[in-house]
């Protein structure tokens, strides 16, 4: 797969953190969309083949993990990173059914951001592998 193959949606309420994760994303070659609250995100999904969500939990309106239980019911395809800046988040159990585990969540600041394209790579290494 391409990295331009690879839709990515990027959703936070913070402009700089949106702007600079989108950016980045965009510079290694990924198609990225961007919005600042889960219901943006949800038209954006309802619009756009979203491969990968990175959400972020604390959102003005309705928080990441509804956002997630919501998208990935739009379009069960979709892979999720989380990414919070708060220090006690765990998964919640609807969350982890998914699929999701430790391993998708990002704890803010994330002082590399290499890290990321690795992430998304590795998911769709795990599918073609299945």
């Amino acid at each position: 797969m391409e990295t331009s193959d690879i839709h990515i949606l990027v959703v936070d309420d913070e402009a700089v953190v949106n702007i600079n994760l989108s950016g980045y994303l965009e510079d290694e070659g990924f198609t990225v969309f961007s919005a600042a609250s889960a219901e943006e995100a949800l038209e954006l999904i309802d619009q756009q083949r979203i491969d990968v969500g990175i959400i972020d939990m604390r959102l003005p309106g309705m928080d990441g993990n509804a956002l997630i239980l919501k998208a990935y019911h739009k379009q069960r395809a979709m892979k999720f990173l989380i990414h919070t800046g708060s220090t006690n988040y765990s998964l919640p159990q609807s969350l982890i059914e998914l699929g999701l585990g430790e391993a998708q969540v990002l704890r803010k600041p994330v002082s590399d951001l290499s890290i990321l394209p690795r992430m998304i790579y590795e998911m769709f290494s795990m599918d073609d592998n299945k």
